[in-house]
């Protein structure tokens, strides 16, 4: 077997997906896993029984995908990789315990944390950081926080579970607490502002320093796979331990990576169950955004995050809808997913420019960029909207995109940030052409979608995981260079109609937001 491969593996909302690459960065096996969020005790959760369950299901796919295709097991890699959702919560105690529930990024209860935080620090804290997360359970008074020895997101528990590593690389790390301009460190002046600032209970007997993950940079070594890491993510005993770690990171690091976007004047957009822009800066911003977050890339550079915790779950419920509508009149409809995707998504271009006077908020959860801590799925017309799939779909997608183009106008416009191209990447992008055409509608700017696009962060962190054992000294130069020197994409400038329309349905999506405040309050 081949030693020279790498193995990434991204936790995303709704799929776990692992991707097997070679020395030329191809894939050569895939596998995946679908799971749901759950709404349990007042949290957004997946169990932890699930995690790993999920885990090993997926890393099963792909074994028995790379077995079919070369008549042997895997049992060593060059190098492994780990990716998950951004941000949320997992406190352990000093025995590695869960303390509590995996409280993930799409939890809005820490409003008032991140408001005393943010005004401490002058520097936006989001309700969905670590950092909230930690000080609204210390608010609340919760009995977990005096046991806490560890804190960390998910990327960084699955990693610290199969190697015995407690870190993160410097993207992920910078959503669990803010770090310093290069990454190196976590801010000293706001950990001793939340030390020696802020009312803290006098049971607590750790200091935040000393909780937090360790930061490492792209390409550096982030542990082996031990002996009981081996077990947990091949329990058949096929895997043999002492493979190298990358640092793991959040999927918005590696959605930079995958897509080639981590310098200057670039940006990508993940388009998925939540979507988020993220645009690599030359300089900082000129002063704090409440829609904004500062990250960094998986190397360091400054980053600005605009992130959404609703973009394509109600889409999919309707794709769903329609589908069986389709099937209880015509039962031998076409069922195969990919197809009603495909024809439903493009019927969306045939939509009129405006999507035909109707109007869509999709949040199924509640949205920090306009002020909702609770969300209702709205679909709202007058008599006279034109109602057909066309423009239903139309105006579902853009709806999706709607508050990420008004947190990103606080980078465009009120602070003029160049922008020299966007790349999209996620689930929303498989249908060629669809959601990227109607996204470049939605922001004026020209939209590129790689090849590899639909490979996502899980392609993304195995690039991290070859890198780490790479000749050349940059990730840029690495990815440009090396990865991305021969690969393809398609770029699709906006259509002045499409424009228009989007800003046509930009005046109704600000009035739906009021019938919005009413659902949430009424429709209890």
């Amino acid at each position: 077997m081949d030693k020279k491969l790498y193995l990434g593996i991204e936790f995303g909302s709704t799929r776990i997906k692992a991707v097997l690459i070679g020395e030329g960065f191809e894939p050569v096996a895939i596998g995946s896993h679908t799971w749901e969020n759950q709404f349990e005790n007042g949290f957004w959760t997946y169990s932890y029984a699930d995690i790993w369950a999920g885990l090993q299901d997926c890393y099963q796919s792909l074994a028995a995908q790379y077995e079919a295709k070369y008549g042997t097991k895997p049992t060593t890699f060059a190098g492994i990789g780990l990716s998950a959702m951004m941000h949320g919560y997992i406190p352990m105690d000093g025995e590695g315990r869960e303390l509590t529930a995996f409280r993930t990024w799409r939890n809005t209860n820490t409003g008032e944390a991140a408001a005393v935080l943010s005004e401490k620090f002058n520097f936006n804290i989001p309700l969905r950081w670590s950092v909230a997360h930690l000080y609204q359970a210390m608010l609340n008074g919760e009995a977990h926080v005096k046991d806490i020895a560890f804190i960390t997101s998910l990327a960084g528990y699955v990693h610290y579970k199969l190697t015995g590593e407690k870190v993160l690389g410097v993207g992920d790390a910078s959503g669990v607490f803010p770090v310093e301009d290069g990454g190196a460190e976590y801010n000293k002046s706001m950990i001793d502002a939340f030390e020696k600032g802020l009312p803290l209970s006098s049971t607590i007997n750790w200091k935040l320093e000393n909780i937090l993950p360790a930061i490492l940079n792209a390409g550096e070594q982030a542990g082996v796979l031990t002996p009981e890491g081996a077990a947990l993510l091949d329990p058949t005993g096929n895997l043999q331990p002492g493979i190298p770690f990358c640092p793991p990171e959040g999927d918005a690091g590696t959605g930079m990576v995958a897509t080639n976007s981590i310098t200057a004047r670039t940006g990508n957009i993940s388009a998925g169950t939540s979507i988020f822009a993220m645009l690599v800066l030359e300089k900082s911003l000129s002063k704090l955004y409440p829609e904004i977050d500062m990250v960094t890339t998986p190397d360091g550079k400054p980053v600005a995050m605009v992130h959404c915790n609703n973009c394509s779950t109600e889409l999919d419920a309707w794709v769903k809808f329609l589908s069986e509508a389709a099937q209880r009149i015509v039962p031998a409809a076409v069922t195969d997913k990919s197809e009603v995707y495909e024809a439903l998504y493009r019927s969306a271009l045939e939509g009129e420019a405006d999507g035909g006077g109707l109007a869509a908020v999709p949040y199924h959860s509640g949205e920090h960029n306009t002020g909702f801590d609770e969300g209702r799925p709205l679909l709202v017309r007058l008599p006279d909207g034109r109602f057909n799939v066309a423009n239903v779909m139309r105006t579902l997608f853009y709806s999706a995109f709607a508050t990420l183009k008004l947190g990103m106008e606080n980078i465009t416009v009120k602070e003029a940030v160049k922008i020299d191209k966007i790349y999209g990447h996620g689930g929303m992008f498989t249908v060629r052409g669809a959601a990227q055409k109607l996204l470049a509608g939605a922001l004026n700017v020209p939209v590129t979608v790689m090849d590899t696009a639909s490979e996502g962060g899980a392609w993304g962190i195995a690039l991290l995981a070859a890198y780490m054992g790479h000749e050349v000294k940059t990730l840029d130069a690495f990815l440009s260079d090396y990865v991305f020197k021969n690969q393809d994409g398609t770029t699709i400038e906006p259509d002045e109609n499409d424009v228009r329309g989007f800003d046509k349905f930009m005046e109704r999506f600000a009035a739906a937001l009021r019938i919005e405040r009413a659902a949430v309050d009424c429709f209890n």
